[in-house]
């Protein structure tokens, strides 16, 4: 379900769910969670999913009562990823909703392929998104375009994403993990504390 791998410094953690869209369990988010607050030590941390899409969010079996939708473990995986001291990629291979947005939006930079949807359908599941999640997406698109998302429950291309600012690069499937390795590059190969000065210096995702 979550896979890890650990070569050099670079933590590349992959939801691997394709059977239900990527979709995350409760075990699943507790285990990202906890994979994110082990990476303090990491040079450098991708986060991607299996498949043809990224994740689909909550797990429908899990959601039918709103627990899951609403768990603190959510906000508990966001905050761990945003306080890693290495630079982070949301390795985006294709369309992510709900909570799994809140992942993406908590890394350093999120990258694309062309026919990822973005969408965060929380008035359709009559709950509040995760405390952090607007605010990141506001910092990043400005509150208009954060309410057209959240609260007008609009499904966005990868391409306005881009245009918006949501997200980083757009880049073909095949070109992703590569993508994604290149730019986290120079940071693996730095000092660390140097790295961790820069980010500090740019501020928290």
């Amino acid at each position: 379900m979550i896979e890890l791998d650990k070569t050099d410094g670079l933590w590349v953690v992959t939801i691997n769910r394709q059977d239900k869209a990527n979709s995350v369990t409760e075990a699943m988010l507790q285990e990202l969670s906890e994979i994110a607050e082990a990476a303090v030590d990491a040079r450098g941390f991708i986060l991607t999913g299996q498949g043809k899409v990224f994740s689909a969010g909550a797990d429908l079996e899990e959601v039918r009562d709103n627990a899951l939708a609403v768990s603190p473990l959510w906000e508990r995986l966001s905050t761990a990823i945003a306080a890693l001291p290495c630079l982070s990629v949301a390795a985006l291979n294709g369309t992510l909703a709900g909570g799994s947005m809140g992942m993406a939006l908590a890394c350093d930079l999120r990258i694309s392929v062309p026919e990822a949807n973005f969408f965060y359908p929380v008035l359709k599941r009559g709950v509040l998104p995760q405390p952090s999640d607007p605010m990141r997406m506001a910092a990043l698109i400005g509150p208009a375009r954060t309410k057209l998302i959240l609260m007008g429950g609009q499904k966005i291309s990868a391409e306005s994403a881009y245009t918006f600012g949501l997200i980083d690069k757009i880049v073909p499937g095949e070109e992703l993990m590569i993508t994604a390795r290149d730019i986290l590059a120079d940071s693996i190969a730095a000092d660390p504390t140097i790295v961790a000065g820069i980010s500090g210096m740019c501020g928290q995702a």
